[in-house]
């Protein structure tokens, strides 16, 4: 990226090669950050975030979930992301907000619970490139997804991640665009960034939120807008021989948005081409961009509503002292297990 990219960084905008972190930072060692993917679309009204206040959302119950104080409230973050779009002048974006545990001692559980909160907004077009009008040949991942009660599937967590690099290197390896895995119990999850639907005996199916999966914010548009198209729908436990049954399948995510899948394991889906019903959920969600598609769920939120680089006036939940956000001199004592105020405060008391 260039130099002249602005990066949103513990309320500062910064270049991009300024905006650094230690290398001892926690989320650097454990994956202790949680995080979200936004797409701002470039619309006939100029460019508008898509359901950007869900996003931010679940970014929060993603840090709840791990114990990570963010020390910004949600109607500051959701302006932060608007701010740092219009300061590199983007018509459209993708944009990732990231809230991690910075430089605190390198224990598990860190001792002090100092975090950070970056948003980055860069360029990106389609995730699977020509797939979304030719579809996508997939495979079945050997690697499954983790069990419930292990990792929190409805969390967007930093680590949990590794899992997903696992399926779509071994995706990647065997000449596929992605992998899907299965749950613990055998039965069909999600891909690796992305969650899955089938098209059987005209009936639009998922894997329920309860086995496993991201709770996908793009998930619950495609359900919203198949029950508006009038399409039969059911969330329902798949076996993996349902990718084989199949009339129709898709992927869906902020980033891969709703992607055909035309093969998996060299097995052709349907005819192997784009379906029906996946064409009308298509054309619905990107009419949404167009005008096509009414906004009857107030989803599209414009650049220019509440933009300010100054955050007072915004009421302000307190920061809590476990969740500082660090200058450099308490960031370099912090690896060493405590901050350089409470140093300081140590050697006054003993003088």
């Amino acid at each position: 990226m260039s130099d002249h990219t602005l990066i949103w960084h513990n309320g500062t905008l910064k270049p991009w090669h300024e905006a650094t972190v230690h290398v001892s930072a926690h989320a650097l060692h454990y994956g202790s950050s949680v995080f979200e993917g936004e797409r701002v679309y470039a619309t006939p009204d100029g460019p508008r975030f898509f359901r950007l206040e869900d996003h931010t959302r679940r970014l929060f119950f993603s840090a709840r979930v791990y114990g990570i104080d963010i020390p910004y409230a949600a109607q500051q973050v959701n302006r932060a992301c608007r701010e740092v779009v219009r300061a590199n002048d983007m018509t459209s974006a993708y944009v990732r907000p990231l809230v991690f545990r910075g430089a605190g001692g390198l224990g598990i559980l860190p001792k002090e619970n100092i975090v950070d909160t970056v948003i980055l907004a860069l360029p990106w077009g389609s995730y699977h490139g020509d797939a979304r009008e030719q579809g996508a040949d997939v495979c079945v991942s050997s690697w499954n997804r983790a069990a419930p009660n292990t990792f929190p599937s409805w969390a967007k967590a930093g680590g949990q991640y590794l899992n997903s690099q696992l399926i779509a290197l071994e995706a990647r390896r065997g000449g596929y665009a992605e992998g899907i895995a299965l749950g613990h119990d055998g039965m069909l999850c999600e891909g690796a960034g992305e969650n899955l639907f089938l098209v059987m005996d005209g009936v639009l199916v998922t894997p329920p939120t309860s086995s496993g999966v991201l709770v996908g914010i793009t998930r619950d548009s495609v359900i919203t807008l198949a029950k508006t198209l009038g399409m039969a729908f059911e969330e329902r436990m798949l076996p993996r021989e349902a990718l084989y049954r199949a009339e129709e399948m898709f992927m869906c995510g902020t980033a891969a948005e709703i992607t055909p899948i035309r093969s998996v394991d060299r097995v052709p889906v349907g005819d192997g081409t784009v379906g029906p019903v996946t064409r009308a959920l298509q054309d619905a969600f990107f009419g949404l961009f167009d005008g096509r598609t009414e906004d009857r769920w107030g989803w599209l939120t414009g650049l220019d509503e509440g933009v300010s680089s100054d955050f007072d006036g915004d009421p302000k939940r307190p920061v809590s002292i476990s969740a500082v956000v660090p200058d450099r001199e308490d960031q370099e004592a912090a690896i060493h297990g405590r901050t350089a105020r409470r140093a300081r405060d140590s050697m006054e008391a003993s003088s």
